[in-house]
């Protein structure tokens, strides 16, 4: 592998849901496909596969970081660019990624605080049964990440009546909704193309 391949920005894209027929889940994977075909390296994560315990600073102190919340942090800190699909419960983002950050957010022995965040990049898109298309659950992500260091692009999309949004195989097929997602993959190949430009 070449220089260029190593230094290359990644993204990582993950949902803000472990439900197994989550709208987010779905979402996710469709943000993660438009990403690879417009041939940008990204990485689909699934939270299930790093399950932590509420975040408590006894237990930090006790143990250090869970083993998950550790491996979700690596993956945090080897990729440039967020792509979260966070859905929106009671007006504001869910208790499981405000727990993700939580932990990932500790510093360890000889890591300055907030080093997986600062300087990164996030793009927000959500789904939601309702007309707003879960618009209040990302305003508030959005100012978490913003106030963790973590740039947040402009361009962000809210899917609403998204029951009717997606095939039977988590596909999305309203056109406004493709249309939307592409916006935000543009936003996110500019981000990229400017941290390249930047380290170069």
């Amino acid at each position: 592998m070449d220089q260029l391949q190593v230094n290359r920005p990644r993204v990582l894209v993950f949902a803000a849901s472990t439900r197994g027929d989550s709208l987010h889940r779905k979402l996710a994977r469709e943000a993660f496909t438009a990403l690879e075909t417009t041939g940008i390296d990204a990485t689909l994560a699934d939270l299930r596969a790093f399950p932590m315990p509420l975040y408590e600073g006894d237990v930090e102190a006790a143990q250090g970081l869970p083993a998950h919340a550790k491996a979700f942090k690596d993956l945090l800190r080897r990729h440039d660019v967020f792509v979260i699909a966070s859905p929106e419960y009671n007006g504001s983002f869910s208790a499981l990624v405000k727990n993700v950050i939580d932990w990932s957010s500790r510093p360890e022995p000889g890591e300055k605080s907030l080093a997986v965040f600062r300087g990164k990049t996030a793009a927000l898109l959500s789904a939601s049964p309702g007309p707003g298309g879960g618009r209040r659950g990302l305003k508030h992500l959005g100012e978490l990440l913003e106030m963790i260091g973590v740039n947040v692009l402009p361009e962000r999309l809210s899917i609403a009546r998204a029951f009717e949004a997606f095939d039977s195989e988590g596909k999305l097929t309203r056109s406004e909704d493709r249309s939307g997602l592409e916006k935000l993959i543009a936003e996110v190949a500019s981000a990229l193309a400017a941290k390249s430009e930047a380290a170069a």
